[in-house]
Order: C-alpha cells, then sequence, then structure tokens
C-alpha cells in the first residue's frame, strides 16, 4: 500500500508519519485490495484537520477528521484528528466490505433453481 502524507500550513514531522502508518495497520486486517492512502493535514486557527483518501478495489473512501481547539494549546490535537479520520474511514471501510459480501443462502437458491 503507497502512503502519500502531505500537509497545508504544517511540515508532516516524522512522529505524524509513524502515527499514521501505526493506525493504518487495522486497514490491512479488514480489507484486502487497498492500493493507497493519501493523507492531507492541516493547521487553522482553531482547529487541526486531518483528511484521508482511501483507495480501494473500485472505490475511493474518504473521510475528515478534525480536533478544535480550546483556549489552551493542546499539543496532541493533530493525533486526535489523525484518529478521528483514521476512525472513520475504518468505518466506512466496513461498509464497503459488507455491501461486496454475498448475504444470500445458495442452497436455497440452488433449490429454487432446480425446481421447476
Amino acid at each position: 500500500m503507497q502512503i502519500q502524507i502531505s500537509g497545508q500550513h504544517i511540515h508532516p514531522t516524522p512522529a505524524l508519519r509513524e502515527r499514521v502508518e501505526q493506525q493504518i495497520s487495522r486497514f490491512e486486517r479488514l480489507f484486502d485490495n487497498i492500493t493507497a492512502l493519501d493523507v492531507v493535514l492541516s493547521v487553522d486557527k482553531n482547529e487541526h484537520k486531518a483528511g484521508g483518501t482511501l483507495h480501494c478495489a473500485g472505490v475511493r473512501l474518504h473521510a475528515d477528521g478534525v480536533a478544535s481547539l480550546e483556549d489552551e494549546k493542546k499539543p496532541d490535537a493533530l493525533h486526535k484528528a489523525i484518529d478521528a479520520m483514521i476512525a472513520k474511514l475504518a468505518d466506512q471501510l466496513k461498509k464497503h466490505k459488507e455491501k461486496l459480501k454475498d448475504h444470500h443462502n445458495a442452497e436455497g437458491r440452488d433449490a429454487r433453481v432446480a425446481a421447476p
């Protein structure tokens, strides 16, 4: 899987890259046909954002994670935004995998086809 991490108004540090790579291990357990992940990290005045696009076989899934800053500066706000984005992408990937799965009973289908 190819991972591309870029930033707007921020330079992605090795710690942020490691955090993303650590969190995407759950994708590999959920689905086999993942080709790429594009992550865009951005810092605005009052909020940190992480947007991710997951490229799978035949579909692209996109999610955003946002962590707003309160009165005090929180050093892990960008980490929380990454975690929120990864959680949303994992939920979308689970839903996509369920759509691909055939839920019909094969024995009942064969019986209906064989009956005149």
